[in-house]
């Protein structure tokens, strides 16, 4: 019963900063003018949503401290997750009124993981598929020199955890394309992360906590999110949802592999769109195109509800699929899921040669 009412309390204080938030992107004039080219609002739309999601999230999760507290993770934890979403609305707010340009947008994103890692946030260990687990927190390398005589070592684990936040936050960020994507497959991510860390065997009911409320606070959102939409998540919303949902994964004990089943699809969209780009020699996070995959649905003919109904499968069926298997099971899983993409690849390759 517990859980249901700060589901509901997290659905409702979204909706309600929400509108709060709408009112407030059109008096700033911090809203997104259509372009009939990637697109296709016909009237601006108000930006800065992420705002919403933010401020139901952190408020719930400081008054619920008491329950946070209870489990496994300091102060100092959560202090460093909500300075970096803090850094993440700054930087968003910033490029949505401003327009950033991309190197200057790229600063707000690696001081969010540095603040993770400053808050003492690590991987003491990830799974061996074939056995075992690897410890990452006794690996050390050494990153700066300054002397022969006295160098800093980086542990292994802080340098995954920065690439691994960048690549959630500018996964959700590229997704970012069509009504209520990003946030329902947020909301989708975490609700299954909630599942698993409500489990006998892997039990945290903090981490569970904040997974729900984040479900919670996206679904909320989502109501003014589905297309039609009448608010976008912004600069900021779009990092921030792939910053949560990739430190909820951190913290839950390193289930890393339960992030890469729910986000499986839209990372190999990433990678995929990097090299295609890269290849072509455009800079990956400078050039916007309609070639992700999502777009490439949506232009197909399946509109954006459906195409966004198919990503939430897609989501949902992998993601769930990660709390019945073991590690070479989900490894397995995401093998799947690269030959899918592989698979889509090609057919929408040989569909524009023809």
């Amino acid at each position: 019963m517990f859980y249901f009412f700060l589901f509901s309390i997290s659905i409702s204080l979204s909706i309600i900063f929400t509108l709060a938030i709408i009112k407030i992107a059109k008096m700033l004039g911090v809203v997104d003018e259509p372009d009939n080219d990637r697109k296709f609002h016909k009237n601006p739309i108000p930006l800065l949503g992420g705002i919403a999601i933010f401020f139901s999230f952190f408020l719930i999760l400081y008054f619920t401290r008491s329950e946070l507290l209870a489990g496994n993770l300091e102060p100092r934890h959560w202090i460093g997750f909500f300075i970096g979403g803090c850094l993440l609305m700054i930087g968003g707010f910033l490029d949505d009124k401003y327009k950033l340009s991309p190197g200057k947008q790229f600063i707000f994103p690696l001081l969010a993981t540095m603040a993770v890692v400053a808050g003492g946030v690590e991987i003491a260990k990830i799974s061996n598929p074939l056995g075992g687990h690897l410890m990452l927190n006794s690996l050390k390398i050494p990153v700066l020199y300054f002397s022969d005589a006295w160098h800093y070592f980086m542990v292994v684990s802080d340098l995954f955890i920065v690439f691994w936040l960048l690549g959630m936050m500018y996964t959700t960020k590229l997704l970012d394309g069509l009504d209520g994507l990003v946030s329902g497959i947020t909301a989708i991510g975490s609700l299954i992360i909630f599942l698993f860390t409500m489990t006998t065997k892997y039990y945290q009911p903090d981490i569970g906590l904040a997974a729900l409320v984040l479900g919670g606070a996206c679904l909320g959102f989502l109501v003014f999110n589905w297309h039609p939409a009448k608010i976008f998540l912004g600069e900021g919303g779009s990092l921030f949802l792939g910053y949560a949902l990739g430190v909820l994964a951190v913290i839950s004990g390193g289930k890393i592999a339960i992030a890469l089943l729910i986000m499986g699809i839209p990372i190999l969209d990433v990678l995929w769109t990097i090299i295609r780009r890269t290849s072509a020699g455009h800079n990956p996070f400078r050039v916007s195109d309609r070639e992700h995959l999502h777009f490439r649905l949506h232009d197909h003919g399946l509109g954006t509800r459906k195409t966004v109904l198919i990503f939430y499968a897609l989501a949902t069926i992998f993601g769930l699929s990660g709390l019945f298997l073991q590690s070479a099971g989900k490894l397995f899983s995401l093998l799947i899921l690269a030959v899918v993409m592989m698979g889509v690849v090609v057919t929408f390759s040989f569909m524009e040669k023809k």
